[in-house]
């Protein structure tokens, strides 16, 4: 979804700046927020003097998490004293920051109104000129290219490159309980595991390789916007004189409707390339998800392997202190028949000591 950004273009400079952190609205939900950055960044305004547009620059580390042209239609909404959103139509999104005071938010609103309306006169007087000329617009051919730069083009005040960092509370991750399961489930339960664990390195190597493949092409195709841009614009820069020759004013219209033909395939092509770009950066996602997993797998692994000698240590001790109570109780079975002997005989003998004394009782 992000676009990873490598150089500046040096028709567009940093206006104005701040920090803040930066969030979009889940595009599943349309109501939650996700947050972009783990930390605060610094958002920029840029203006590209020759397309007279300003945009909105963020970037952490070397991923630009918002990219947006700023529009007549645009509003910049204050939904609490530190927060602010506007939606994206061109992105197909919503974008909100957090900021650190809430003289930070107003700056920033009061600059995009700004900006908002010189973009509103801006067009207003591109319009005006096509009605005077009443050609077609010659929009640059890269003009719906977004200027790539670096994070060190954009500079907050040192004010705010000060302003603390908001930590963000996460829920603890789950322990495994106590009770775990019994002996006889755990082998199961690692040959589970360990097949898993297989089938992600399988997978990993694969993604791996596509991977490799996938950032030679992004620096191939990288080349060759450069080259469709400066393309476009020796093509306007041609036609702009064409134009200028009035004694050919036929052959100037029909070859710039040829060169605006040219233009637009460039920019069909261009448009293909980013969607390209863009969908081998989920698959670098996608495989870092799937090597993320696997490192879950191998540590729950070790987990069970750990919980398992421990159980057959408890089961060790439970077999040598059955073994010692059955000796015990074995022992105690001999003495107490020996006992039950011993007190078969002593009432044997009084037994006869009774008898004896009734018959003497009775002889007296």
């Amino acid at each position: 979804m992000f676009m990873t950004l490598t150089f500046l273009s040096f028709r567009e400079q940093p206006i104005f700046s701040t920090r803040a952190h930066v969030f979009q609205i889940d595009p599943n939900t349309k109501k939650n927020w996700v947050p972009t950055s783990k930390h605060a960044v610094t958002v920029s305004y840029f203006y590209d003097s020759t397309r007279n547009v300003y945009r909105i620059i963020s970037l952490d580390g070397s991923k630009a998490i918002i990219n947006s042209t700023i529009t007549p239609n645009m509003t910049f909404t204050k939904t609490s004293q530190k927060f602010g959103q506007w939606a994206d139509s061109r992105a197909n999104t919503v974008y909100g920051l957090g900021f650190s005071s809430e003289h930070h938010l107003s700056k920033f609103a009061e600059k995009f109104q700004e900006f908002k309306e010189a973009a509103r006169l801006a067009k207003e007087k591109s319009q005006e000129k096509m009605e005077l000329t009443s050609t077609p617009s010659q929009e640059s051919a890269g003009g719906d290219i977004q200027s790539p730069l670096t994070p060190e083009s954009i500079n907050g005040t040192d004010d705010e490159r000060a302003t603390p960092e908001v930590t963000q509370n996460s829920e603890p991750r789950a322990e495994p309980t106590q009770n775990a399961l019994p002996f006889t489930h755990s082998s199961t339960i690692s040959k589970h595991w360990e097949a898993e664990l297989a089938t992600l390195k399988g997978n990993n190597a694969k993604l791996t390789a596509a991977l490799l493949e996938s950032t030679a092409n992004v620096k191939q195709w990288k080349q060759q916007l450069a080259a469709y841009q400066e393309e476009a614009e020796r093509l306007h820069k041609r036609v702009t004189e064409l134009e200028c020759v009035s004694s050919q004013a036929n052959a100037v219209h029909t070859h710039k409707t040829e060169l605006n033909q040219t233009i637009q395939e460039l920019e069909s092509t261009l448009k293909k390339k980013e969607e390209e770009i863009e969908r081998l950066k989920q698959e670098i996602d996608n495989a870092r998800e799937l090597q993320a997993q696997r490192d879950s797998l191998t540590q729950k692994l070790q987990e069970v392997e750990i919980r398992n000698k421990d159980l057959e240590g408890q089961l060790s001790d439970l077999e040598q202190r059955l073994e010692k109570s059955q000796n015990e109780q074995e022992a105690f079975r001999n003495n107490l028949k020996t006992l039950l002997e011993i007190l078969d005989g002593k009432i044997f003998e009084l037994t006869e000591l009774r008898d004896n004394l009734a018959k003497l009782i009775e002889c007296s």
